[in-house]
């Protein structure tokens, strides 16, 4: 059963623009958009999601309020389409080259040539030219001939033609996005990079207003994944030109920004976002879905949950795990989560590394669970070991349960947790062990502070503040309100004035959204 919350409005429409996410993959950002579209049913919305290949499955049941569906595959088959020839060939490789030129050029002028590329191609996609096009000998002669260019800002690996082949082909499957259907009412893009292409190109051609939400910042994310990733450096420069223009691009046209903590904040100001128009909103939970969790397990135990994924740095819990059970003989570490398809050599070398420290006997990976809450409660401590989160459900789940929380210092998690868990470095098996080992062998500390996080999350962090914050912004942000971004300071959100000043300081923000919670 989902409840209701807020007053009706006058939302026309709301188009949400998802990469890798809901519908089709389970996952925190999931759960966010699925409790965002059960809470208004008087909303009508649609989904356009980014996929890998276009033959996933939807993981979540759509309400009937979702009226539309749109895949738009990454990976998957080749696009449909004709090449273009003559006249059509040299225009759509001139804004080929203009696009090449933004993601070369120098610091300054790069934005100012990216985002009239970027629209110009879209027309070419919207066309059903620009795959076709970009997938011929000429396109990547173009990048090539770029990249030989006397004053181009070049890596330091001199380009070779298999970078050139690579690297146009990266950018022809980043770009497939610019074909979709137009997002209509207002699009709601929540993440940054290439879920925001369709939103980019309705608000560039239709005035459509694009908000934006990022519970982990986009931009990076990409730096993290290309520091390990199969690609020669010119490739990875290339790539990372374009998503961190490709940032800049969606924070100037966003009619509003909406970070889930104040470290997506700084983020997004250094990144040329207006600090007038970035709103924090913190995810929220139902305390009643969350309840206290019960008594702990006898056998001393630590619990994680989530996606088996390179990003949660599972293997630093594991090592953290090893100098725990050196302390502590019975211990035992539980992981439960899926492993995405194409994690599993992933998982297979977490498994290793569990071997290779003499607790594979200790260690269970337990897969998905049904039910969450039994993930918290299986254990005493509930850990957190990413090199990257947002502002992560999993944790403000576990603190509703009541439980414990040793997590690693990224994201919004310290905003989080407050006083009321334990806090360490990422990457650092040693601190984390450490804080693991006290609250162990500490029976009436985990208590404490398990109570306290629960408290906590009942005071500032709940699906309704949630919710009704962003009733209130798409109520302001839809086409029917004749209101602007620029006059958002005068919106009145569920009876409670929106000031300025409350947009630097994220208690206030918290208490602004709470309405009448």
């Amino acid at each position: 059963m989902h409840a209701v919350f807020g007053e009706p409005s006058r939302i026309a429409q709301v188009t949400l623009l998802t990469e890798g996410t809901y519908p089709h993959s389970p996952g925190g950002v999931s759960v966010w958009c699925d409790q965002l579209v059960r809470a208004m049913p008087d909303v009508d919305f649609r989904v356009t999601a980014v996929t890998a290949t276009g033959h996933e499955q939807p993981v979540w049941e759509l309400p009937p309020h979702v009226t539309a569906l749109e895949s738009i595959p990454m990976w998957g088959p080749t696009p449909g389409g004709r090449e273009p020839r003559g006249r059509e060939r040299r225009a759509l490789l001139a804004a080929w080259e203009r696009l090449l030129t933004a993601l070369l050029a120098q610091e300054d002028g790069a934005d100012e040539l990216f985002g009239p590329a970027l629209y110009e191609l879209a027309g070419w996609a919207g066309s059903g030219t620009l795959s076709a096009g970009l997938r011929s000998e000429a396109a990547v002669r173009t990048l090539a001939g770029l990249w030989r260019r006397p004053g181009t800002d070049v890596a330091a690996a001199l380009p070779t033609q298999h970078d050139a082949l690579t690297g146009t082909d990266l950018l022809e499957h980043a770009l497939r996005p610019l074909a979709a259907a137009p997002p209509t009412g207002v699009a709601h893009a929540v993440s940054g990079g290439l879920a925001t292409l369709p939103g980019l190109v309705a608000h560039h051609r239709d005035d459509v207003p694009l908000l934006l939400t990022e519970h982990g910042v986009y931009q990076r994310e990409r730096y993290l994944g290309h520091r390990t990733g199969p690609y020669r450096w010119p490739v990875k420069s290339l790539m990372l030109h374009f998503f961190r223009l490709l940032a800049r691009e969606a924070y100037r046209h966003s009619a509003l920004i909406t970070p889930g903590n104040r470290y997506n904040r700084r983020w997004e100001e250094h990144g040329g976002a207006d600090a007038d128009r970035i709103r924090t909103v913190y995810n929220g939970v139902d305390p009643g879905a969350f309840p206290p969790a019960g008594p702990e397990p006898e056998v001393p135990t630590l619990t994680w949950a989530g996606r088996i994924d390179p990003i949660k740095d599972l293997e630093t819990l594991i090592r953290a795990f090893a100098l725990v059970r050196e302390e502590i003989p019975a211990a035992r570490l539980r992981i439960f989560g899926g492993t995405p398809r194409g994690g599993e050599e992933y998982r297979a070398r977490c498994e290793a590394l569990a071997a290779a420290v003499g607790a594979a006997d200790a260690v269970r990976f337990e897969g998905r669970v049904e039910d969450i809450r039994t993930a918290y409660a299986a254990g005493q401590v509930v850990m957190l070991s990413s090199i990257s989160e947002g502002f992560p459900f999993t944790l403000i789940e576990a603190m509703s349960c009541g439980r414990c929380t040793v997590s690693t210092d990224v994201g919004g998690v310290r905003e989080a947790v407050g006083d009321t868990g334990l806090v360490v470095p990422p990457r650092d098996p040693a601190a984390m062990a450490l804080a693991a080992i006290a609250l162990l062998r500490d029976p009436a500390r985990r208590a404490a502070l398990g109570e306290a996080a629960r408290l906590r999350v009942i005071d500032q962090f709940t699906l309704r503040q949630t919710i009704d914050a962003f009733r209130g912004i798409y109520t302001g942000l839809s086409p029917s309100e004749p209101r602007t971004a620029q006059q958002y300071a005068g919106v009145t959100w569920m009876s409670r004035v929106w000031r300025p000043e409350q947009a630097q300081d994220p208690a206030l923000a918290a208490q602004a959204s709470e309405g009448t919670a």
